[in-house]
Order: structure tokens, then sequence, then C-alpha cells
């Protein structure tokens, strides 16, 4: 099994580690910028890696390094990143805080805070803030697709200037992405995290508030509750007016995601009338080889969308 497939299963402003990336005869990246730490929680550092192309076109893209709602640094791949960075783009490599620590509502927030963190560092970067795109695979995907269709205005009266940039992205790719999870693969059936082919998913599903007397964080488990949260984290949800233009890469085969996610998200983003690209492959399971040719075709959908033009999205 590839790397691509292992991908898939399985704020200060700190001085950047420089460390060129290790190059190869025609290799487009340039420079690899290690574990800038675009966030802190609970102690934590959120971190990202930055890659940039020697023909860099003044442009940024995301990846979202996730699989399961599971990241890790180590989980990146650089077929992924290359292909990117050959079409001119800079690629910011984001690791969320990870399942099964933090649940998908927390990742969320990470992965809010990270491109508000890329518009707050646009200059510094030499890239452009109005017009970023995301991309990444199946809990990848979902998160990247929540960014293109959920859009958090910043604050002009935050204290942090980070918290004062918007959050939305202005196109996504995406491979077989969880789009709803309340119709998984028929209308009506719920997936949230149980049970699952996976044994692994639930605990991304373990939603909790925390109780206002004792601090203490108590788990959901009232249904109806459950699948609240469950409709607000479906990207299907928040399709509309301002939702950023997608492309959408589907196996037919797929076992863990079933292609039913991607036919009823084309529908939905066809009748509010924005572009949604669905690239169906017929006996295709959740990753196969040669992925990187497909992340080129992203590159090429991005050079589309990712133009200058009036009431652009995520704004």
């Amino acid at each position: 099994m590839n790397s691509l497939m292992l991908l898939f299963l399985g704020a200060s402003l700190l001085n950047p580690v420089m460390q060129p990336a290790k190059q190869s005869s025609g290799d487009p990246v340039a420079q690899r910028d290690r574990d800038l730490i675009y966030g802190r929680k609970y102690g934590l550092s959120l971190t990202m890696d930055r890659f940039v192309p020697k023909n860099p076109n003044g442009k940024a893209v995301i990846l979202v390094i996730s699989g399961g709602w599971f990241s890790s640094p180590e989980a990146l791949s650089l077929d992924f990143v290359k292909p990117m960075c050959s079409a001119g783009y800079q690629v910011f490599a984001v690791a969320h805080g990870s399942q099964p620590r933090f649940t998908i509502p927390e990742i969320l927030d990470d992965m809010h805070r990270a491109t508000r963190w890329i518009r707050a560092n646009a200059k510094r970067f030499q890239i452009d803030p109005d017009h970023l795109g995301v991309y990444g695979g199946s809990a990848g995907g979902h998160l990247s697709l929540m960014l293109g269709m959920v859009h958090r205005p910043g604050d002009p009266k935050a204290k942090d200037p980070v918290d004062r940039q918007p959050s939305g992205v202005q196109a996504v790719g995406c491979f077989f992405p969880p789009t709803d999870f309340l119709n998984w693969s028929k209308p009506g059936e719920v997936m949230l995290g149980k049970p699952h082919i996976l044994p692994n998913i639930p605990p991304a599903f373990d939603f909790h508030k925390q109780d206002a007397k004792t601090g203490q964080f108590i788990i959901i488990n009232d249904q109806a509750e459950r699948e609240k949260i469950g409709k607000e984290i479906s990207p299907i949800t928040h399709v509309g007016p301002k939702s950023a233009p997608v492309q959408l890469v589907q196996g037919t085969k797929d076992l863990l995601v079933p292609d039913y996610q991607a036919r009823i998200f084309e529908e939905a983003m066809k009748k509010a009338g924005i572009p949604c690209d669905l690239i169906i492959k017929e006996g295709a399971g959740h990753g196969w080889l040669g992925m990187d040719k497909d992340v080129a075709n992203f590159a090429k959908f991005f050079d589309k969308h990712l133009v200058v033009e009036k009431g652009t999205p995520g704004k």
C-alpha cells in the first residue's frame, strides 16, 4: 500500500525553522519551513509546514493532513505536495488537534484558525490573502469542504490580529469526503461514529460539553443532541450562495465513504448554483495509485477559480 493510501487510512509568530526540502532532479520544491506554530490550546502547539515552489505564482493552498480525523506531520506525503508546487502554489500542510483527544467540532476550530493565521502572514509569505485553496482526502476532504462552505468572519476588535482575519477559502479539492453524517449511504441513515468499519473512528464523534459548575467535560449521549451536532458538522448543511467551488473525486467501490455522499453533495451544490466538478472513478476504493495526477488536476481547478472576481466567496 502506497503512502497516499496510508494517509487516508490511518498564537505567537515564532521564527520558522528553515530547511531546504530534499530535492531530486526536477524537484519543484525550493524550500520547506517546518513546524510553523499557528495556534496553541491546552498547552499544545498547533503546527503546519510550508512548502515554497521554485517558481511561485503568488498564491497559496492548504493541505489538510487528516485520516479518520487523526492528524500527524509524519503522515504527510510529498506526493500530495509536489504537484501543487509544480503549478506554482505555496503549500501550507496543516496538522490539527487530533482525535482521540479532540472531536470534530474542536478540530474544525483548528482549521479555521489555520486559515486566519495564513492570511495574517500573507505579506510575510508573499501570497494573495484573498484567494486561498484547500485540499485533502477522506477526513481531510471533509474538513476542506467545511472550510469551503462555512466562512467565519474576522473580528476587527480582536486582541489577537490573527482573529481579525476571515477564515473562508475560495476553492476546494477533495477526495472521497464525508458530506452528510445524517444520510450516509441512503436517506435517514445516521453515521456518527458508531458503528463503523474502522474501530478508531468513534472518538472523533465523542461530542462533549463542559459542566458550568464542576468544569468537567461530559459526553453527550442524547441522540437528538448528537444529531444536531452531526448536522452542523456536515458540509451539505451549509451549501449556499457563498459556498466555494469544489472539485470532488470519488471511487464507486469505496468501503469507508460511500459514493452516495459525493452524489448528494453534487446535487446540493447544483441547486445552489455553485460549481461542483464531480469526478467518479469506476471500481476505485478509498485511495488508488496515481493520486498525484488527481492532485495536479486540483491545481488546474485552482488556476480557474483562485482569480480576482467581485463577490469572491469566503470574504
